[in-house]
């Protein structure tokens, strides 16, 4: 089972990181202004990733998926990133840059699995 791993952001405020059963971080969030609203950053990841569609945005043409969804990209330096959009399409985590598709597709099937029971750890 994943966890939550909520902190203080060096910056001031509260991020989190989703971690998957091996420990990975397969998602972050922005910094938010108080601990309450990063609980509710983990609780919309962990409502919105089990239903969310993969939008793959590296495809010309691609199709446009609805709220929420996970949006797959190529970064400037060629790397596969996603971010998961919320149903009012405010984006709610974010990934690290991945070398291959099928990596980035994994890191998408791993937050999927891993944010619906994951555990909240505050450190």
């Amino acid at each position: 089972m994943g966890k939550f791993v909520m902190k203080q952001a060096k910056s001031g405020g509260y991020k989190f990181d989703l971690k998957a059963t091996n420990g990975r971080i397969v998602a972050t969030s922005q910094i938010y202004k108080a601990e309450k609203y990063c609980r509710n950053g983990i609780a919309s990841v962990a409502k919105n990733a089990p239903a969310a569609e993969v939008e793959d945005q590296t495809v010309e043409g691609f199709a446009k998926q609805k709220h929420p969804k996970f949006e797959i990209y190529q970064d400037k330096a060629g790397e596969f990133r996603f971010r998961l959009k919320a149903t009012n399409g405010q984006i709610i985590a974010v990934s690290e840059g991945y070398k291959t598709m099928k990596a980035c597709t994994d890191g998408v099937a791993s937050v999927k699995k891993n944010a619906v029971d994951a555990q909240v750890v505050v450190e």
